[in-house]
Protein backbone atom coordinates (compact mmCIF):
# COMPACT_ATOMS: atom_id res chain seq x y z
CA UNK A 1 0.00 0.00 0.00
CA UNK A 2 1.06 3.59 -0.58
CA UNK A 3 -0.38 6.44 1.47
CA UNK A 4 0.38 9.99 0.41
CA UNK A 5 -0.32 12.54 3.13
CA UNK A 6 -0.34 16.21 2.16
CA UNK A 7 0.00 17.95 5.53
CA UNK A 8 -0.05 21.58 6.55
CA UNK A 9 -0.01 22.26 10.30
CA UNK A 10 0.85 25.41 12.25
CA UNK A 11 -0.16 27.39 15.33
CA UNK A 12 -2.67 30.19 15.00
CA UNK A 13 -1.91 31.81 18.34
CA UNK A 14 1.83 32.41 18.09
CA UNK A 15 2.07 35.48 15.88
CA UNK A 16 2.85 36.03 12.25
CA UNK A 17 6.13 34.11 11.86
CA UNK A 18 5.70 30.45 12.74
CA UNK A 19 8.79 28.81 11.21
CA UNK A 20 10.19 28.27 14.71
CA UNK A 21 7.17 26.09 15.44
CA UNK A 22 7.00 24.38 12.04
CA UNK A 23 10.72 23.48 11.96
CA UNK A 24 10.50 20.87 14.76
CA UNK A 25 7.55 19.26 12.98
CA UNK A 26 9.58 19.02 9.75
CA UNK A 27 12.52 17.61 11.73
CA UNK A 28 10.24 14.90 13.12
CA UNK A 29 9.02 14.05 9.61
CA UNK A 30 12.61 13.97 8.33
CA UNK A 31 13.71 11.78 11.23
CA UNK A 32 10.78 9.38 10.72
CA UNK A 33 12.59 7.91 7.75
CA UNK A 34 9.53 8.27 5.53
CA UNK A 35 10.03 9.85 2.11
CA UNK A 36 8.77 13.44 2.07
CA UNK A 37 8.83 16.68 0.08
CA UNK A 38 8.67 20.08 1.74
CA UNK A 39 6.92 22.94 -0.04
CA UNK A 40 6.17 26.51 1.02
CA UNK A 41 2.57 25.53 1.82
CA UNK A 42 2.96 22.09 3.36
CA UNK A 43 4.70 18.75 3.27
CA UNK A 44 3.87 15.57 1.37
CA UNK A 45 4.82 12.34 3.10
CA UNK A 46 4.58 8.77 1.76
CA UNK A 47 3.97 5.88 4.14
CA UNK A 48 3.13 2.20 3.74
CA UNK A 49 0.03 2.35 5.94
CA UNK A 50 -2.68 4.77 6.96
CA UNK A 51 -1.73 4.15 10.61
CA UNK A 52 1.80 5.44 9.93
CA UNK A 53 0.46 8.56 8.24
CA UNK A 54 -1.97 9.22 11.08
CA UNK A 55 0.82 8.73 13.63
CA UNK A 56 2.84 11.46 11.89
CA UNK A 57 -0.17 13.77 11.98
CA UNK A 58 -0.72 13.08 15.68
CA UNK A 59 2.96 13.55 16.49
CA UNK A 60 2.98 16.89 14.62
CA UNK A 61 0.08 18.08 16.76
CA UNK A 62 1.79 16.89 19.94
CA UNK A 63 4.98 18.78 19.04
CA UNK A 64 3.06 22.03 18.65
CA UNK A 65 0.96 21.47 21.77
CA UNK A 66 4.08 20.78 23.84
CA UNK A 67 5.45 24.14 22.69
CA UNK A 68 2.49 25.95 24.18
CA UNK A 69 0.32 26.31 21.09
CA UNK A 70 -3.29 26.60 22.20
CA UNK A 71 -4.83 26.80 18.71
CA UNK A 72 -3.47 24.63 15.91
CA UNK A 73 -4.66 24.68 12.31
CA UNK A 74 -4.14 21.59 10.17
CA UNK A 75 -5.18 20.38 6.77
CA UNK A 76 -4.53 16.78 5.78
CA UNK A 77 -5.27 15.24 2.41
CA UNK A 78 -4.78 11.53 1.82
CA UNK A 79 -4.29 9.52 -1.38
CA UNK A 80 -4.46 5.86 -0.37
CA UNK A 81 -3.73 3.25 -2.99
CA UNK A 82 -2.99 -0.45 -3.12
CA UNK A 83 0.34 -1.27 -4.65
CA UNK A 84 3.97 -0.41 -4.14
CA UNK A 85 5.56 2.66 -2.62
CA UNK A 86 7.29 5.20 -4.84
CA UNK A 87 4.36 7.38 -5.85
CA UNK A 88 5.94 10.45 -4.29
CA UNK A 89 8.46 10.40 -7.13
CA UNK A 90 6.43 8.39 -9.62
CA UNK A 91 3.65 10.95 -9.99
CA UNK A 92 6.19 13.63 -10.91
CA UNK A 93 8.00 11.35 -13.35
CA UNK A 94 4.70 10.49 -15.06
CA UNK A 95 4.04 14.17 -15.75
CA UNK A 96 7.64 14.81 -16.86
CA UNK A 97 7.37 11.96 -19.34
CA UNK A 98 4.50 13.83 -20.97
CA UNK A 99 5.74 17.43 -20.89
CA UNK A 100 9.42 17.40 -19.97
CA UNK A 101 11.14 18.82 -16.89
CA UNK A 102 9.12 20.59 -14.22
CA UNK A 103 10.15 22.47 -11.09
CA UNK A 104 10.05 20.33 -7.94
Amino acid sequence: MSVLLDLSIFPMDQGEGVSGFVAPVIAMIRDSGQPYRLSPMGTIIETETLAEALAILECAHTILAQRGCQRIYATAKFDIRSGPLGRLEGKIVAVQERIGPVAT
